[in-house]
């Protein structure tokens, strides 16, 4: 299975609220810390995807905000 670069990061935003959930709720310790660790494994790995993700765009500088254009007009 071939996930994008922005699953790996949705994956780990959910992962780390889900630590958040499970302290708030007085988990057992051990849940929480396996899930904080695997949390920060796959957040450096969706850095990692995301970095060295093969993306190109022909946007520029002078292009500014595609909802709010300063110079050129299309």
């Amino acid at each position: 299975m071939n996930l994008s670069a922005i699953s790996y990061l949705a994956i780990t935003t959910f992962a780390l609220v889900t630590v958040s959930i499970f302290a708030t709720m007085g988990f057992p310790f051990s849940w929480v810390f396996s899930l904080i660790v695997f949390g920060q494994v796959f957040l450096i790995f969706s850095v990692f995807k995301i970095l060295k993700d093969n993306y190109t765009t022909t946007k520029t500088f002078e292009d500014f905000y595609e909802d709010f254009p300063i110079g050129r007009e299309e």
